[in-house]
């Protein structure tokens, strides 16, 4: 019996909709000047743990939150309109559009709250999991892309940094860190997810269209949660709120997103993400230049097994060859 998809769901939709386009569905590897952005992204992404963390000082993550999303509909909205792109959303592209808002919502949700109970450094690291979450999806979701064995043993790896990470939440009964990484780790598996959501949905759906859901539903879920949860937390405007907001909306909700997207859009998921490896160790570094916070042991042992365990995960196997008769 051949099996019928049902019109709602949002992959096979985005299936349907790349069939129509399929100039659009030729993703590639990263070239060169493809590849020189994504490390250009990378390290603006490093910076922004750092960034939120010293936003965090005079704003409730909630508030910080959907003010970050406002910037960064702002300069998509900007975009759009000079590239006179069109706002009309087409009736299959509700309800992928509406998904993908609600997972964008709580991966930044659990990104921002998690941070809140642990240091900068320890959210670079164990958010930069995510190219090796990216690749586990890829597997169940992506034809052609299964996890071989380089991919098994760079997940075991990972595995471990990301115990290393959490040393010192273990050890430490009394310390908030362990519940900030663990929000935080599932904000990078949720990370991961939406990175090859958002590469198949790409492929026939329009850029500004996905940037624009997950910003609205962003803005509208953060602001009822602020109100309800954060209405006796102070909010200090402060220079350092200013240049976070700044750097967290504009920088990387705004511009960061849309480099990204394109990225997604034209290359393969699981190239795109692994330049992001980098993260941890320009992460770790601003953690301690601009934050002045100590470079533990753990963070040290933890970015490196994290970067070797991804980049592993990430290797691209070699195609089998088959005897001819």
């Amino acid at each position: 019996m051949t099996r019928t998809s049902s019109p709602e769901d949002p992959l096979d939709l985005a299936k349907e909709s790349a069939a129509l386009a399929p100039e659009a569905n030729a993703r590639r590897p990263l070239s060169l000047k493809a590849g020189a952005l994504g490390l250009l992204l990378s390290t603006m992404w490093a910076g922004n743990p750092v960034a939120t963390k010293a936003g965090l000082e005079d704003s409730g993550p909630l508030r910080l939150g959907y003010l970050r999303f406002i910037l960064g509909a702002i300069v998509v909205l900007v975009y759009a309109i000079a590239t006179r792109q069109s706002f009309k959303i087409l009736r299959h592209e509700w309800v992928p559009l509406i998904l993908l808002g609600i997972l964008f919502t709580v991966q930044l949700a659990f990104m921002n709250v998690g941070q809140d109970y642990t240091t900068a450094g320890h959210a670079v690291v164990v958010t930069t999991t995510f190219p090796l979450w990216t690749g586990v999806f890829a597997h169940f979701f992506v034809p052609g892309d299964r996890m071989s064995r380089s991919r098994t043993l760079g997940t075991l790896v990972a595995y471990s940094g990301i115990v290393a990470v959490f040393y010192k939440g273990f050890a430490d009964s009394s310390s908030d860190f362990l519940i900030g990484d663990l929000l935080l780790l599932g904000s990078a598996i949720l990370l991961g997810g939406r990175q090859v959501f958002l590469s198949q949905l790409g492929q026939g759906i329009a850029q500004h269209k996905l940037l624009m859901a997950q910003s609205v539903f962003g803005i509208v879920t953060f602001v009822i949660a602020s109100l309800i949860f954060e209405s006796n937390e102070a909010f200090n405007v402060t220079g350092r709120l200013v240049i976070a907001l700044f750097y967290t909306g504009v920088l990387i909700a705004g511009l960061g997103f849309i480099g990204q997207t394109w990225l997604l859009k034209r290359y393969l998921p699981s190239r795109v993400t692994v330049i992001s490896l980098s993260q941890p160790i320009f992460g770790v570094l601003l953690s301690w230049w601009i934050l002045g916070e100590s470079i533990g042991g753990e963070l040290y042992v933890g970015a490196v097994l994290v970067v070797v365990g991804s980049a592993l995960a990430q290797r691209r196997s070699k195609p089998k060859t088959t005897k001819q008769p």
